[in-house]
């Protein structure tokens, strides 16, 4: 997908309601107050010896870059919102409200907005080295914890 059909998904994604149920979407998963799209996977890393990672995280973090610069031309700079205390307090056991419970295992930071009620994040997704990389939005009506 080029940067304007990342941005197309995005913004129908920011005028949709959320669904009653949580579950796959056209774009990724969805639930009650979200939207996960999947805007972007690599390939896996299970035959690779460092550097295909390496390179291919690089370009994930340069396309949300450049898709993040275009959502600041409309909406102002993003706060850049680190995860991991959000996982680590999880893993304490602190009950962390959906989607971020489930973002901060597998996306470390987000670039934040919050647009006429909703908050929209974009990360780069990792679940182990070994897996692909995907380039995620998230747009949600819960505030981030």
């Amino acid at each position: 997908m080029s940067i304007a059909q990342h941005l197309a998904v995005i913004d129908r994604l920011c005028s949709e309601d959320f669904p009653a149920e949580s579950g796959r979407s056209d774009v990724g998963t969805a639930g009650p107050g979200y939207h996960l799209a999947e805007l972007q996977t690599s390939g896996d890393f299970w035959e690779d010896d460092g550097t295909g990672r390496e390179e291919t995280e690089d370009q994930y973090e340069a396309d949300r870059d450049a898709l993040s610069q275009r959502l600041a031309d409309r909406w102002g700079a993003p706060d850049v919102f680190s995860l991991w205390s959000v996982l680590e307090r999880s893993m304490e056991g602190e009950d962390i409200p959906e989607p971020w419970g489930v973002l901060s295992c597998h996306v470390p930071n987000v670039h934040l907005w919050q647009v006429d009620g909703r908050w929209v994040a974009l990360g780069v997704s990792q679940w182990d080295k070994e897996l692909p990389f995907q380039l995620v939005a998230l747009i949600t009506e819960t505030d981030p914890p």
